[in-house]
């Protein structure tokens, strides 16, 4: 079994969530008393929301590659970032390191692929549903039409993010917006809708909402795994040659 390097604490209460589903994950594949092998370095959430605020993607940005070089010299096989919003430093994270990185759009995308989607909404952070890593990341290399919803329904889905669900906090009139956006989204046309923040799996559950539900955090950790148990751990997006 490989070692999952974790870099965690965006937020603490997805973090758990990740530690959680890769052992569920290993144990129901393995039986018995086993468990994942992991390291995680877990940020202060506050410094990395601090820039998200100021604009600071490149500060960001190398706060957590050097998390996964850290990662790396304790010996991980692989890096997971748990974390939706932060995958805009996903492209220098991989030039930090020479270990596979397993992109959390990569995940999500094979699993809607695989039920046979091709046009999804998307909920996340206002970064994630405006800036085109990774948006784009899906309609370039999966072919998939992304659907967002207005922006008064971006502004709400994100504060509920933000003053709630990074605090453990489920409140049902939030639940109830979610719902609400994702019903919208369905009359657009989307077949399946990403929860595209790493917290949002806590508010919205299977058979819920008005299509199906894709949980990031679920499929990236089941992702994880899969590459952890594989002899080939190298994830299909990593595009570096082999070595020689």
């Amino acid at each position: 079994m490989k070692v999952i390097g974790l870099i965690g604490g965006m937020s603490w209460v997805s973090s758990a969530e990740y530690y959680r589903l890769i052992n569920e994950a290993v144990q129901r594949r393995l039986g018995g008393q086993h468990s994942a092998r992991s390291i995680m370095i877990s940020v202060d959430f506050a410094e990395i929301e601090a820039m998200q605020a100021a604009g600071a993607w490149d500060e960001a940005a190398a706060v957590l590659s050097n998390a996964a070089r850290r990662l790396e010299r304790g010996g991980a096989d692989l890096v997971v970032l748990c974390t939706n919003t932060m995958h805009i430093a996903a492209d220098a994270i991989v030039q930090a390191i020479r270990i596979p990185f397993l992109h959390i759009a990569d995940a999500t995308a094979l699993s809607l692929r695989a039920a046979g989607i091709d046009t999804v909404g998307l909920l996340g952070t206002r970064y994630t549903m405006e800036h085109d890593y990774y948006v784009g990341r899906l309609q370039t290399r999966y072919g998939l039409r992304v659907l967002v919803p207005p922006k008064p329904d971006r502004d709400r889905v994100h504060a509920v993010i933000y003053d709630e669900l990074c605090h453990g906090v489920v409140n049902p009139q939030s639940k109830a917006d979610y719902l609400r956006t994702i019903a919208a989204l369905a009359g657009q046309g989307a077949r399946g809708v990403i929860l595209g923040c790493t917290e949002i799996g806590l508010l919205v559950r299977d058979g819920e909402a008005a299509c199906p539900p894709f949980d990031t955090t679920r499929l990236h950790a089941e992702r994880a795994v899969d590459l952890a148990l594989a002899d080939d751990i190298r994830p299909p997006s990593d595009t570096r040659p082999d070595p020689a």
